[in-house]
């Protein structure tokens, strides 16, 4: 039974020892790596070879990985390392890693050459000064060889157990059953097409009413295509919390219904294991056990020896659980089970679960992991060459969220708060390169009349004092790891986000400068903003072998799959409601207008009608509106004329405690209307079945704010798909509405209400985006 491992793997398995150490030394962006490595290949010989595809075998284990570069004549081959700041301040341990690295391209070099020796070299291409160090040893191919049976040797027991583990799992995959024995009313039609393009490799946009099993009805599909497609890995991605929640209880529950081991003459039959690794990924800030601590060994307890004791706690952690009475589910490393086995072993929680990535079957966790520019998931699978299929839930979210994660600004307080920073007050060069961008901004603010500003290009001056400013913050970090200055690191975070954004402008993005009222030179918003992230999201799409973009509110598809980048000869499906016009009763209060003119004169009437419908049908209800402010205008009004009705509102900022509190008075005995925010976090991905939720008032269209950056996403979507107005606010609007009401009917045993206030819900082009099993 044999294993493939990437030669980066292999070493990072085997050879890193000693401290996890991520004090703050300024790291080469990935473009900023490749260029360095383009531009010390095109320093060597005409014959140089770059970027060599190497492999080789010992006993079951294939090793394969691409050398930097080879130069035949010289006979050496270099491991091209790119780097930020001093050379000397690098830890022992990370050059062990290179150079462990180094030294198995040139085995592979030698095995695939016939080469007796070859000279080993570690080349240091310094980012800033362009400059190279090089670190060069002669090697025997016998030394090489034993380097490299040794490393081989070491990784060969997890990868024995790794091999059984994915032959295991695959015999389980293909007999899985599902676990509610029928399928809900088009849930079938959803795994089927689910089915097809993960083992085919396509893209597929589906679109499936709230309340059919979504999660179950992708997530078992997915897995039962695993073996057949070879895939390696599936990432279920995640735009909130609660999603995540949901697919881990999906995947508990499939697991539990894994076949049992069958009766022998030894014993009756007995609960096996499911032999799937599912790992939930969290936010370093809710997993971290010291946050007041820096990361490294000299601060954090559990950075210090972090690499010696993590094969202890990565194997306790992969451990199948014992069978019991009660059916076993999968292995669910989720945040408890990885803190727990973190802290019995003294290492950090946050980064045994980055580790246990590399050897998880399903990976859950947010869009960010795989779909942001640094993200961990699309970083592993690249290196280590894995086949991986995505489940993207709720993806009507990813368009915003891909707007966010490839936009950057810089605010005005990060670099007051910055040059106030003990740093700057001691270093008179960090104090200089931010003073030289105080300038450059209020000169900036000074040529921009008016309080909003789209700019042709991002200001050359300012861009100028920005890279400098760069530079030299660099630079200080590098020389000075061990100092922990909070607010110099943001602005410096801030400022490497915006100059990596400004490299990348293009028609998908615009800067724009925009200054509150009476703020004062130098007091603007700076902001390369993202209106499409198609051009970032697309290369993720052809990444990976197939990929489900799933969601109650995908209207209309192609709106999607523009602002998505969805590949051309993507799959659309979209899966009939099992629901009945007869089990929601949807009502338009026409003579009621919520546009922003008419709100104060709207609470009245909208407060008034909720009493009504209240009066005829007591129960739980929930009341979205358009913002915050209109809430608590409508809540008062409420309060004053309807004050024997309970009633309770979201607020600013909630925690995820009082979110608990908020939803814990939706019980199926109750009685009272929740009123919440249109697209916060009661507005989806809740699920309030039966008489915990009998109706909901939705008193707005959701249509974003008329503003002027609005505008700019207007002008620059019709100039670009001739839907300006639709793609700005219409399609997003309604999304929101649609996924509102959607909390009324979760089963089909579900009745309820939903009133639609506003005139506008009348007319034919707004009704044409919502359900069309909806009696509207």
């Amino acid at each position: 039974m044999s294993y493939t491992v990437a030669v980066r793997e292999l070493c990072a398995f085997t050879a890193k020892q000693g401290d996890l150490d991520l004090r703050f030394t300024p790291a080469p962006t990935a473009l900023e790596g490749i260029a360095g490595h383009a531009v010390a290949a095109s320093r060597r010989g005409a014959g140089y070879e770059a970027d060599v595809a190497l492999e080789g075998v010992y006993q079951d284990l294939r090793v394969r990985g691409r050398a930097d570069g080879f130069d035949p004549a010289a006979g050496r081959v270099d491991e091209v390392k790119t780097f930020k700041g001093r050379l000397d301040r690098q830890p022992a341990s990370h050059r062990a890693l290179h150079w462990a690295q180094a030294r198995v391209y040139g085995w592979l070099l030698c095995e695939a050459r016939g080469l007796a020796h070859i000279d080993v070299a570690l080349v240091y291409f310094d980012i800033g000064s362009q400059q190279e160090t090089v670190f060069t040893e002669r090697c025997t191919a016998a030394a090489l060889r034993a380097h490299f049976e040794a490393l081989c040797e070491r990784f060969r027991g997890w990868a024995t157990q790794e091999a059984a583990h994915r032959a295991a799992r695959d015999t389980a995959l293909r007999q899985l059953p599902f676990p509610f024995g029928d399928f809900r009313t088009g849930q079938r039609p959803l795994a089927e097409a689910v089915y097809r393009a993960t083992a085919t490799g396509r893209c597929l946009l589906a679109q499936a009413p709230t309340g059919i099993g979504k999660t179950v009805g992708t997530l078992f599909p997915a897995l039962r295509a695993l073996p057949g497609a070879g895939v390696d890995r599936l990432f279920f991605l995640v735009a909130k919390t609660s999603g995540r929640q949901l697919a881990l209880d999906a995947l508990a529950r499939l697991g539990s219904a894994a076949q049992p081991v069958p009766a022998t003459p030894d014993g009756p039959a007995v609960p096996s294991p499911l032999p799937l690794r599912v790992l939930e990924l969290v936010a370093r800030d809710k997993a971290c056990e010291h946050p007041q601590n820096a990361c490294h060994g000299d601060s954090c307890p559990l950075a210090r020896g972090f690499y010696d004791r993590l094969p202890a706690a990565r194997a306790e952690a992969v451990a199948l659980p014992a069978p019991t009475g009660d059916g076993v589910p999968p292995l669910l490393l989720d945040q408890a089970r990885v803190r727990a086995a973190a802290l019995a072993h003294q290492v950090c929680p946050y980064y045994l679960a980055q580790e246990l990535a590399r050897w998880a079957d399903v990976v859950v966790g947010d869009y960010n992991y795989y779909f942001d520019g640094g993200g961990l998931l699309h970083g592993l699978a690249q290196a280590n060459q894995w086949r991986v299929a995505l489940l993207v839930d709720e993806a009507h979210n990813l368009v915003e969220r891909g707007r966010r994660m490839y936009s950057a600004e810089l605010a005005p307080h990060t670099l007051q708060q910055a040059r106030r920073s003990p740093t700057a007050a001691a270093q008179p060069r960090v104090k200089k390169a931010l003073d030289r961008v105080r300038r450059a901004w209020v000169a900036l603010d000074k040529a921009q009349t008016a309080d909003y500003a789209v700019l042709e290009a991002f200001p050359e001056k300012l861009l100028q004092a920005l890279q400098q400013a760069a530079s030299t913050l660099g630079e200080h970090f590098a020389d000075h790891p061990e100092q922990m200055d909070g607010a110099l690191q943001a602005f410096y975070l801030e400022l490497l986000q915006l100059l990596r954004m400004a490299e990348l402008l293009d028609a998908h993005s615009l800067v724009d400068v925009s200054r509150p009222a009476r703020a004062e030179a130098g007091g603007s918003v700076v902001c390369v903003r993202n209106l499409v992230p198609a051009p970032f999201l697309a290369p993720r799409w052809a990444a990976a072998h197939g990929g489900t973009l799933f969601s109650a509110t995908l209207q209309p598809m192609d709106y999607y799959a523009d602002l998505l980048g969805l590949p051309q000869g993507h799959v659309r499906v979209e899966v009939a409601s099992p629901f009945q016009a007869a089990q929601l009763q949807v009502r338009v209060a026409r003579h009621i207008s919520t546009r922003y003119a008419h709100r104060a004169a709207s609470a009245q009437p909208i407060a008034d009608l909720m009493a009504q419908q209240f009066g005829v049908r007591p129960g739980n209800y929930l009341a979205f509106f358009s913002s915050y402010d209109y809430l608590q205008q409508v809540a008062d009004v409420f309060a004053q004329r309807h004050a024997g009705v309970p009633h309770w509102c979201q607020s600013r900022r909630m925690q995820e405690a009082e979110q608990r509190a908020f939803l814990q008075r939706f019980t199926e005995d109750g009685q009272g209307i929740g009123f919440a925010v249109l697209g916060g976090a009661f507005a989806e991905g809740i699920d309030l079945p039966g008489r915990r939720l009998i109706g909901a008032f939705l008193s707005t269209l959701g249509l974003p704010q008329v503003n002027p950056v609005n505008e700019q996403i207007r002008g620059r979507m019709e100039q670009l798909f001739g839907a300006g107005y639709d793609y700005t606010y219409l399609y997003p609007g309604l999304q929101k509405v649609v996924q509102a009401a959607g909390r009324v009917i979760r089963t089909p045993e579900d009745e309820g209400v939903v009133h639609l206030i506003d005139d506008r819900f009348a007319r034919a082009q707004v009704r044409r985006l919502l359900p069309a099993w909806w009696a509207v």
